[in-house]
């Protein structure tokens, strides 16, 4: 296909899509699947990203009667992509039960799991002193959903506040408050991790 001179604006297409043009929703698609693959591979397992990229375009495709263009559709697209991943981490927590006894470090294993922040080529400077990327992500995984995309954004993207909360739909002043208390949960559960004193499970994550 030859390129076009003058390629639609994303608010054409999208009037083409509300229109019924099937095929303009595939051009959406195309021009904005690195930016959402992008995002999606930060904020959860590598293995799992194509399947969140793709309920991010059909959330796309069901919310864009909504979208109102008062910013870049790539910003209202970012958004609802967060969004998703946090919904990724709410769903996990409530179909599965962490198992604190496999929680400690194990011995030998080296750094042969990576971390999220790792596998998404973000290795965050504030945990480099960690012995192992793994301590990092069994850690997070012990925080609730809500708790861990806070920590994630703020500390480990270093996304601002209001960032933060624009992306998540939160108020600032509820993202300080969950990072704050991320960060604290974090340091107690680490310490656990490096002298090998798991809990009994009482401090599990909730939904």
């Amino acid at each position: 296909m030859e390129p076009e001179h003058n390629p639609p604006t994303d608010d054409e297409i999208i009037a083409r899509v509300l229109a019924g043009d099937g095929r303009a929703f595939e051009r959406l698609v195309e021009r904005y699947k690195a930016l959402v693959a992008g995002i999606v591979v930060r904020k959860v397992p590598r293995q799992e990203a194509p399947e969140v990229a793709h309920q991010v375009f059909i959330k796309v495709f069901v919310s864009l009667p909504d979208y109102r263009p008062l910013k870049p559709f790539a910003h209202w697209l970012s958004t609802l992509a967060v969004r998703t991943c946090h919904d990724f981490w709410r769903e996990r927590y409530r179909s599965k039960e962490t198992t604190f006894s496999g929680l400690a470090p194990q011995s030998g294993k080296g750094r042969e799991f990576r971390s999220e922040a790792e596998r998404g080529g973000e290795a965050p400077d504030s945990y480099e002193a960690f012995e192992t990327w793994e301590l990092l992500d069994r850690a997070l995984d012990r925080l609730s959903p809500a708790d861990r995309m806070a920590v994630t954004l703020v500390h480990l993207e270093g996304c601002s506040m209001a960032e933060a909360a624009e992306a998540l739909g939160w108020s600032q002043a509820m993202v300080k408050v969950r990072t704050f208390r991320a960060r604290r949960k974090l340091r107690k559960i680490i310490d656990e991790l490096l002298s090998g004193e798991v809990g009994d499970g009482s401090s599990q994550a909730k939904p």
